[in-house]
C-alpha cells in the first residue's frame, strides 16, 4: 500500500510544504521566523516528550529510534492554528492551516534503520495595518511570508539489546520577505520597502536511546540528543519603491530602488535535549523531558532591526500515554491510545527587554486501523505565547492536528512465485 502511495506523495506533500505559510505570529519577525517543533504528532501531544522508542511509530526528534522500527512507515500530518492577539488596547484573530511533515522509514536490518523526509523549521507569516483615522496619521502595512525548510536523511543502530544510537543530516534552505508600506497623509503615493533573505545551511544530530526491563515487567527509557553549533547563510537583498495603490490594480510600483545590503551569517545554537520515563509497554508510559539551547549567539536577518536580542533558552516538558488494552477484541475503543502532556519554554527571543515565553497544554488520541499496524493521530492544543506588556502581544492560540501512520511490511522474500 505504501509502495503505491510513496511517489505522488512526495511529489505533492513537497511542493506543498515548501509553499505554505504556517503561522500568523507577530513574533515570526524576527530571526529566521517562528521556530516550528520539529517531532511528529504522537509525541507533540506528550509535551514534546520523544524518550520512548516505537516499532511502527517514526520519532523525528531522536535518529537512535529509527533502529526500532520493524514496518516500512509512512507519516504525514497536518494542522489548523488560530490564534488570538491581545495587547493593552486591541484584539484580533487569525486562522492558519499547514501541513506539519511528511517522513519515511525504513528498518534496514535487525539492528539497523534509516528513514527521510521534508518538514519546515521556522514559517513566517504576519501581517499587520493601521489604517489613518484622521487626516493628519498615516496609513501602514507590514507583512512576511516563508520560512526555512528542511530536508534530512537519518540512520539508528542497536548497538546493545538496551541501546541504540542514531545520526541524522539535515540540509536546510529557504527564503523570507517581509514588506513595509507606509502612506503619509496627503499624499498620492506611499513608500515600500522589500527585504529578501535567501537561506541555505547543514545541520547535524546525535542521539542516544536506552530501555531496560525491571522486576516488576515495567521499562525505563532515556535519551539524549545533541546538536552542534552550524551556521546559516542569508543573501539578503532591499528594495525601496515609490507605490500606487489602487482598489482596481492594487500595488502599482512607480519608481524603485535596490539598496546594498550585508549578507548574513546566523550562528543556529548548541541543543542538548535529556529525557527520562517509565511504563509498562503498549499500556501507559509517562515521561519528561529538559532541552537546552545556547541561543545567546543568534542573530536576526538584517543588522538595523532594533529592540530585539536573544538569550539562552530552556524547554521543559512532561507527558505520556495510555492505552486500555491493545489487543482487545471485544472493544474498540480499548486499543485506542490516548495522550496527554504540558510544555513551557522560554524562547530565546527577547523584545523590548521582555522574554518571549511559551506554554501550552496538549492532548489527543491515536486510532488503530482494522487489520493492520496503520493509525491516524489527532491531537489537540492550547497555548499562550508573549505578554502584553512592555507594548508587545500577547499570543492565544488553539490547535487542531491529524496525522496518518501507514506501515508495511517491504523486502519481504517470496516463498512461492
Amino acid at each position: 500500500m505504501i509502495k503505491n502511495l510513496l511517489v505522488s506523495l512526495v511529489l505533492l506533500f513537497s511542493i506543498e510544504l515548501v509553499a505554505q505559510n504556517g503561522t500568523p505570529s507577530i513574533y515570526s519577525f524576527y530571526g529566521i521566523g517562528d521556530i516550528t517543533f520539529k517531532g511528529a504528532l504522537e509525541n507533540r501531544m506528550m509535551g514534546g516528550v520523544s524518550v520512548f522508542t516505537d516499532s511502527i511509530h517514526i520519532n523525528l526528534q531522536n535518529p537512535a529510534a529509527f533502529a526500532s522500527l520493524k514496518f516500512t512507515s509512512l507519516t504525514i500530518s497536518g494542522s489548523n492554528k488560530r490564534t488570538n492577539f491581545e495587547t493593552n488596547t486591541a484584539k484580533n484573530d487569525a486562522t492558519r492551516s499547514s501541513i506539519d511533515y511528511f517522513a519515511v522509514g525504513l528498518p534496514l536490518g535487525k539492528k539497523f534503520g534509516g528513514g527521510f523526509g521534508l518538514m519546515p523549521f521556522s514559517s513566517v507569516g504576519y501581517k499587520i495595518q493601521s489604517l489613518a483615522q484622521t487626516e493628519t496619521e498615516s496609513s501602514e502595512r507590514y507583512t512576511g511570508t516563508g520560512g526555512l525548510n528542511k530536508v534530512f536523511l537519518a540512520f539508528g543502530y542497536q548497538l546493545t539489546p538496551k541501546l541504540s544510537v542514531g545520526l541524522d543530516l539535515n540540509y536546510n534552505f529557504g527564503e523570507i520577505s517581509t514588506t513595509g508600506i507606509v502612506f503619509l497623509p496627503d499624499t498620492q503615493f506611499g513608500s515600500r520597502e522589500l527585504n529578501t533573505s535567501n537561506m541555505s545551511g547543514l545541520i547535524f544530530n546525535s542521539g542516544l536511546m536506552f530501555q531496560s526491563r525491571l522486576k516488576n515487567k515495567m521499562d525505563v527509557f532515556a535519551s539524549l540528543v545533541f546538536t552542534p553549533e552550524s551556521q546559516l547563510k542569508l543573501s539578503n537583498e532591499r528594495n525601496i519603491a515609490t507605490i500606487l495603490y489602487s482598489n482596481q490594480s492594487g500595488e502599482v510600483v512607480v519608481d524603485d530602488q535596490d539598496i546594498p545590503v550585508s549578507d548574513v551569517t546566523i550562528k543556529m545554537p548548541t541543543r542538548l535535549s535529556i529525557g527520562g520515563g517509565i511504563g509498562v509497554v503498549r499500556k501507559w508510559l509517562l515521561g519528561t523531558e529538559i532541552t537546552f539551547k545556547n541561543s545567546s549567539n543568534f542573530g536576526s536577518r538584517f543588522t538595523d532591526i532594533q529592540n530585539v536580542s536573544y538569550e539562552n533558552s530552556q524547554k521543559y516538558s512532561v507527558g505520556g500515554y495510555f492505552i486500555p488494552n491493545y489487543n482487545s477484541f471485544s472493544s474498540y475503543f480499548k486499543r485506542v491510545t490516548y495522550r496527554g502532556g504540558l510544555r513551557y519554554e522560554t524562547t530565546g527571543l527577547v523584545v523590548n527587554n521582555k522574554s518571549i515565553e511559551d506554554m501550552a497544554l496538549t492532548f489527543g488520541f491515536g486510532l488503530p486501523l482494522r487489520g493492520t499496524f496503520s493509525n491516524i493521530n489527532f491531537g489537540f492544543e492550547f497555548g499562550k505565547r508573549g505578554t502584553k506588556a512592555a507594548g508587545l502581544v500577547q499570543e492565544n492560540y488553539r490547535s487542531l492536528s491529524i496525522s496518518l501512520s501507514l506501515n508495511d511490511k517491504w523486502f519481504v522474500k517470496r516463498k512461492y512465485d
